[in-house]
């Protein structure tokens, strides 16, 4: 199935931040947060990997193993996310 251009969302458009005479522009919002949560978890587990050289470090290895843990729950509900799209239905529509 095919997705029209009319029955685009907002979300597909691009997301234009300007950071001084640059432009960063964000497409397909969904992916780009997966990512990014794929990028903090690789940084948590590599940052309590670290620390677990350390013994006085432990605990807070520990913690940075559940925090990467939990973001493992995070990234499903992205996907899921960016299948289901909750959308406003105009009055004139539902109305009929």
């Amino acid at each position: 199935m095919t997705t029209s251009s009319s029955s685009r969302t907002h979300l597909d458009d691009p997301l234009t931040l300007r950071l001084g005479h640059e432009e960063l522009v964000i497409r397909r919002r969904y992916e780009t947060l997966s990512i990014a949560n794929d990028f903090c978890i690789a940084i948590w587990f590599l940052i309590g990997s670290v620390l677990f050289l350390y013994p006085s470090q432990e605990t807070l290895a520990v913690w940075m193993f559940i925090l990467g843990s939990f973001q493992f729950l995070i990234r499903p509900s992205i996907r899921l996310a960016s299948h289901l799209h909750l959308q406003r239905i105009p009055p004139s529509e539902w109305q009929k």
